[in-house]
């Protein structure tokens, strides 16, 4: 039980005086706020902007590979400089371009910070009872941090160079030796890329050290470490993983900037030519130290980026099932594992080094021991299905569909784990589908869900059902047209960077998939045969697909601020934990008095309560005492 001082109860009661009265002008209270509230919708509002922007990079690039030498419609030239085009078109520098910076936008400007810093911030100080996160400033000072990293890449779209063009993984001696042709090294996309990520890297590194002080310390009278809800687990376990492997990478890219601007050499190897000619440095650098310092950080970030979606999931399903989260201390354990094993399996990533045989076997067993905890957190989430008594509200359709889509991710993803299997695999579009599998359908759905399951929470109002349903269904169809024929690409040896969608795929070896005269062939390839660049065409409609089922989403966000319909009490889901005991939206300081947690956080369908709920911070009902049996011969 969380425990405090006399000193402690009279700084926390002066910090709740200051929360009970505070009346900060706007530009304080909306823009440079300390309430960990208005910093997690910041967070959101900033990270949907990001993830918008980086799909549109990958509609571009979608439909380069499936009209190869076509112009781009004009839908998808409205925001591309025309410097980089000619006649409409995308070639190959543009499209590696806008491959390195989808991967960067999405991964560390999307996705993380929607799911570890935008609901890690609103939801998890209410769901322990604090009033804030225990560092409001340095809470503050992350996500400008991660704003300014992100504005430096939007920034670098529209410098000479253009942006990034080596990948998301800015491997070196590539990536130390690009866009030196231009007057100014400093002032190119390269080395914007660098530095932006030392701010993004920083603002992870501020708000890690945050999450963990603010649940070890500010964690409510009676709130355990077993009655945390599993969400809690999971941004502890997610802090500590952003603790200790975003360092290296933050390393990494000093390093690299070093060597593009001071002309070290600590991944320039000895005898690098550039166009031709000796690279003219001191050399010794080795390459490969820049991937391990790389990965070391990729692998927990996969982890990063996956727990908060298991941990909404998590809080929808027993809210939406009337029953417990089976398992839960399995679950805790599992995560627990989860963080452990994620950070010694990164050269699973390397198997194409040449790496010896003892090595590679290491990271091979690895590799698939860390797939037991994912399947533990899996296994329980879905037995925690079985007998429940099932609202198909929009957050568990979310929750629902995020089940076996990551299955899907997870299970494909085992073959790579074998450096035999990897070495025909390796950089084709069968690892795209796998990762994306788990990323997209997988990951984002569990966002999805969260975002409907918390908007009354932030906003007081319910989002819209039928949108929701013209959001989640084509989505749901669309994600699986994209994403699962490239694992048939994939095995077929489909490279993943091929900007014209392998014309240069030798015909005589290209696999057929549909004779003359079947249905699909009529369809798609007007009576002849359907061959893996077919396929791509498909994709790239499951893509468009895709962006048009996000058009009732923003209208459903953003319409039902205004005009959603109020919810009727603080607790419209009749949850349990103790985000649901403030009033709706929470007031600045969160809770009207100081909570107590009296049970666990899933305690639902419990015997001898009124309601099929029992929150946290009411008082467990006492049974009522058996009669006494009366003696025999009475």
């Amino acid at each position: 039980m969380a425990t405090a001082t006399t000193a402690d109860s009279n700084a926390a009661d002066h910090a709740h005086a200051e929360h009970d009265h505070h009346d900060a002008p706007f530009w304080k209270k909306y823009i440079f706020s300390c309430d960990h509230k208005m910093i997690g919708l910041q967070y959101g509002y900033t990270s949907l902007f990001f993830l918008a922007f980086g799909f549109y990079l990958m509609l571009c690039m979608r439909w380069s590979i499936a009209y190869p030498e076509q112009p781009l419609p004009w839908y998808l030239r409205l925001f591309i400089v025309e410097r980089f085009i000619s006649d409409g078109m995308m070639n190959g520098s543009l499209y590696n371009m806008f491959g390195a910076m989808h991967g960067t936008i999405m991964v560390f400007l999307g996705v993380v910070p929607l799911g570890f810093a935008a609901f890690g911030n609103y939801v998890t100080p209410l769901q322990i009872g604090a009033i804030d996160m225990a560092f409001p400033r340095l809470n503050m000072a992350s996500f400008w941090c991660f704003f300014i990293g992100g504005i430096m890449m939007l920034g670098s779209f529209f410098m000479p160079s253009g942006a990034a063009q080596v990948g998301w993984t800015n491997y070196s001696p590539l990536a130390t030796t690009a866009q030196l042709d231009y007057p100014s090294i400093f002032w190119t996309g390269q080395t914007m890329w660098l530095l932006a990520m030392v701010f993004v890297i920083t603002s992870s590194l501020l708000g890690a050290v945050n999450f963990i002080a603010t649940i070890i310390n500010l964690r409510a009278d009676g709130l355990t470490w077993m009655r945390l809800p599993f969400f809690v687990w999971a941004m502890m376990v997610t802090g500590f993983l952003l603790l200790l492997a975003f360092p290296p990478l933050e390393v990494a890219a000093i390093m690299q900037l070093m060597d593009r601007l001071a002309y070290t050499s600590f991944f320039v190897p000895t005898g690098l030519l550039v166009d031709g000619q000796p690279f003219d440095v001191a050399g010794g650098g080795s390459p490969l130290l820049f991937q391990h310092l790389f990965w070391f950080l990729g692998h927990p970030e996969v982890y990063v980026l996956l727990l908060p979606a298991i941990a909404i999931v998590a809080e929808v399903i027993p809210a939406n099932t009337r029953k417990p989260l089976w398992g839960y201390r399995s679950m805790v354990y599992a995560v627990l594992t989860l963080g452990f094993l994620s950070f010694i399996v990164w050269a699973h990533h390397m198997y194409m080094t040449g790496m010896g045989a003892w090595v590679s076997a290491f990271f091979q067993t690895t590799t698939v021991l860390i797939s037991v905890p994912s399947v533990i957190l899996l296994t329980c989430l879905m037995i925690s299905l079985w007998g429940g008594s099932i609202r198909f509200t929009m957050p568990m359709l979310w929750a629902a569909a995020f089940l076996p889509m990551f299955g899907i991710g997870g299970l494909t993803g085992l073959p790579l784990a074998f450096n035999l299997i990897d070495l025909h695999l390796h950089d084709t579009y069968y690892v795209i589908g796998h990762f994306h599998y788990v990323v997209a359908p997988g990951i984002i759905f569990g966002l999805f869900a969260g975002i409907y399951h918390w908007y009354p929470n932030f906003t007081g109002r319910l989002m819209n059902n039928f949108l929701g349903h013209l959001h989640f269904w084509p989505s749901l169809i669309a994600m699986n047209i994209l994403f699962a024929p490239m694992m048939v690409q994939g095995v077929a040896g489909f490279h993943r960077r091929w900007y014209d969608g392998g014309l240069s795929f030798p015909l005589t070896t290209e696999k057929t998939l549909f004779e003359a005269g079947s249905f699909f062939s009529n369809l798609f390839a007007n009576g002849e045969v359907i061959t893996m660049r077919d396929l791509n065409i498909l994709m790239t409609f499951g893509a468009m697909m895709l962006a048009v089922a996000q058009i009732p989403f923003i209208i459903n966000f953003f319409g039902s601020i205004l005009f959603g319909k109020k919810i009727k009490n603080d607790n419209p889901w009749g949850a349990t934990t103790l985000e649901w005991a403030t009033p709706t939206p929470p007031p600045h300081g969160n809770f009207l008095e100081e909570p107590v947690a009296y049970k666990g956080p899933y305690e639902y369908s419990v015997p001898g309560e009124d309601r099929d709920f029992s929150p946290q911070w009411e008082p467990a009902k006492k049974a009522e005492p058996k009669p006494e049996k009366e003696p025999a011969g009475v």
